[in-house]
């Protein structure tokens, strides 16, 4: 007597297939170049961006807050146009400063053709804009406070100065220590209290303005070339400086 087979179910393969692998098509790059070509554009509109950026955060606002009470302003070379003592200047406690401190000229030397000068070294240019606050606190022959530009020595430069004693703003050209009334205004200016003083020279042309507005503007072609950017004081003026920012122009 045989045994009956036992029938065996066959395997179903078809739950045990595997794909075959497809065949790798080559690269179309004619029809991946406008993508190319969007990528490469969204990458220059991001540089162009992080370019207009750097330039919009290049203007430089001096950083009295890291400099030491009691010393000289860092990165400045102090000097004097005209006659009389040097020029003093330190950094002192003013707690109505932006930071708490401020940048001041402490000589009282009454000479009257005197202009102490701070000349700020990391900066030369010929285009700028250059707003600084200042605060005249005291002085008997003057109680100024300004800006010069285009500095090339201490005797050659453009300047604007405000005074507390005349109630008006000035702009002169110091020509090899000459100084030469260009343009001005007449404007209240308070004693021992911060005002605005901007000066912008593009070219020939200069605006001024006096807590944020524009006061008058002026041409002159005496110094067209780079120069340095200073504060200026004159005569006793024992003035204060802060908030001192320079934005070079093309």
């Amino acid at each position: 007597m045989q045994t009956p087979r036992q029938t065996v179910e066959p395997f179903k393969l078809c739950a045990f297939r595997r794909d075959r692998p497809r065949a790798i098509k080559p690269l179309n790059f004619t029809s991946i170049k406008p993508i190319l070509a969007a990528a490469a554009l969204a990458c220059a509109i991001m540089c162009a961006g992080s370019v207009a950026g750097l330039t919009e955060a290049g203007a430089i606002m001096i950083e009295i807050d890291k400099m030491t009470l009691g010393a000289e302003p860092a990165d400045f070379d102090l000097a004097r146009t005209g006659q009389g003592g040097r020029a003093r200047w330190t950094v002192t406690s003013d707690p109505s400063a932006a930071v708490g401190l401020a940048i001041e000229q402490t000589s009282t030397d009454t000479t009257d053709y005197r202009f102490p000068l701070a000349i700020y070294r990391p900066v030369s240019a010929g285009n700028v804009d250059v707003t600084v606050r200042f605060k005249a606190v005291a002085g008997k022959v003057d109680q100024a406070g300004g800006v010069a530009v285009r500095v090339s020595d201490p005797d050659n430069y453009y300047v604007v100065r405000a005074n507390a004693l005349e109630d008006n703003v000035r702009l002169y050209r110091m020509v090899k220590g000459r100084r030469e009334q260009i343009d001005g205004a007449n404007t209240k200016v308070t004693a021992n209290e911060w005002h605005q003083l901007g000066l912008r020279t593009e070219g020939q042309r200069f605006t001024i303005t006096f807590d944020g507005k524009q006061l008058f503007s002026a041409t002159d072609r005496t110094f067209a070339g780079a120069g340095k950017v200073a504060l200026w004081t004159k005569a006793d003026s024992v003035t204060r400086f802060d908030r001192i920012e320079i934005r070079t122009l093309p």
